[in-house]
C-alpha cells in the first residue's frame, strides 16, 4: 500500500465516519414516550421506504405516505410526521474531534470529499451537520443518483463527479462491505468501525 501521505484524495463516508448518526435523535424532540419512539424507529427508519430515499428512487412525499398508514393511531401519525419533516435536523451530530484531522489533512495538500448513502434531502443541508463544512472539495451522495455503496456503480460514478482517479483516492468507511468494494473498483480503503479518532489519526498519519 502506497504511504498514505501519496494519495492525493481523502473520501469520508459521513455516518459513524464524519457524524454519529442516532435515528431517534429526531423523535425524541417531539416526544418522549418510548413506545412511540420505538415504533416509529421500526416503522419508518427501518423501512423500505427509506432505503429507497437513500437510493433516490422515492420522492419524500411518497415515503411518508406510504409510512404513516402503517402507524398504529393519529398521535403517532402526527409525531412520526413532523419526525420526518425534521430528521435531517437532529440525527446527525458532528464526531467531536473529526474537524481537527480534516484540517491536518488540508494543511498537507490533500483534498477531501464525501460519499455517502444517503437520501437528496441532505445534498442541500449536509454542510450543516459536517465537521469543518468550509474544507470539503465535493459530495456525492447515493440519493442522487439512484444507487448504493457497496454497488460498483456508485463509486464509478463518484470518480467521474469528480475527474478523480480511484487509485489515487483512499476511502474510509464504517462498513467492511463498502470498503471491499471500493478497492474492487481501484480505490483503497479502510474500515473505520472502532469510532476511536486515535485509530483514524493513526491511518491519516496525523499525530
Amino acid at each position: 500500500m502506497k504511504n498514505i501521505t501519496d494519495y492525493k484524495n481523502i473520501v469520508f463516508d459521513m455516518g459513524g465516519v464524519l457524524v454519529d448518526y442516532t435515528a431517534d435523535n429526531a423523535t425524541r424532540h417531539f416526544t418522549d414516550d418510548e413506545q412511540i419512539i420505538r415504533e416509529i424507529h421500526n416503522v419508518m427508519f427501518y423501512s423500505q421506504e427509506w432505503l429507497a430515499l437513500d437510493m433516490g428512487s422515492m420522492t419524500d412525499e411518497k415515503a411518508i405516505s406510504r409510512i404513516l398508514p402503517r402507524l398504529s393511531s393519529d398521535k403517532v401519525r402526527e409525531i412520526a410526521k413532523v419526525t420526518f419533516e425534521h430528521w435531517h435536523e437532529y440525527n446527525n451530530v458532528a464526531r467531536e474531534g473529526v474537524a481537527e484531522i480534516i484540517e491536518a489533512i488540508k494543511a498537507r495538500g490533500q483534498r477531501v470529499y464525501i460519499l455517502s448513502n444517503v437520501s437528496r434531502r441532505l445534498t442541500n443541508t449536509y454542510k450543516e451537520v459536517v465537521p469543518a463544512p468550509e474544507l470539503y472539495d465535493g459530495a456525492f451522495f447515493s440519493g442522487e443518483v439512484l444507487a448504493l455503496k457497496p454497488q460498483p456503480i456508485i463509486y464509478q460514478f463518484f470518480f467521474e463527479r469528480f475527474n478523480l482517479k480511484p487509485e489515487d483516492c483512499f476511502f474510509i468507511d464504517d462498513l467492511q462491505e463498502n470498503v471491499d468494494a471500493s478497492i474492487k473498483c481501484g480505490m483503497n480503503g479502510y474500515c473505520f468501525k472502532s469510532g476511536n479518532n486515535e485509530d483514524l489519526k493513526k491511518v491519516l498519519g496525523i499525530a
